[in-house]
């Protein structure tokens, strides 16, 4: 996918593709009903040049996404400042494996035993979540 620079320099390929897998959290930009920006912080997970991320059914980006699937993501770093910026289209799925996509998303962040131990706990089994997919149609990046 071509990279625009906004200024300073841009990652290559390669480097968008480590900085996508090693970071950790991203920022999820949707479009309130009055045409204001939603922005929230979230942990993803990263999948075959796609972003996950779980989310109650009743959150303001779940809500946001079922009305207009237009997303922005934001995936930076301060020190040294460099980042991904994502333009997409957001898929919502009800009926998935929620154990399997916590677990993996949450060992991005913790161990895989810690990870297990506490999927119950990000995700209780009586809340009803949805996964979201972002599917890049643009992207930027930067290194300064």
């Amino acid at each position: 996918m071509a990279h625009k620079v906004w200024g300073g320099r841009y990652l290559t390929n390669e480097e968008t593709e480590t900085f996508l897998r090693e970071s950790k959290t991203a920022r999820i930009c949707t479009m309130n009903d009055d045409g204001t920006i939603h922005a929230a912080p979230v942990w993803y997970g990263y999948e075959k040049g796609e972003i996950i991320i779980i989310t109650p059914d009743h959150s303001r980006k779940a809500r946001n996404v079922k009305r207009n699937r237009n997303v922005t993501i934001l995936i930076d770093i301060e020190q040294p400042a460099k980042g991904v910026l994502l333009y997409g289209t957001a898929e919502l799925e009800s009926n998935f494996d929620l154990e399997s996509i916590t677990i993996a998303i949450g060992q991005r962040y913790m161990s895989k035993e810690e990870a297990k131990e506490n999927w119950q706990t990000l995700a209780p089994p009586t809340a009803k979540w949805l996964k979201i997919t972002i599917k890049p149609d643009k992207m930027t990046s930067f290194s300064y």
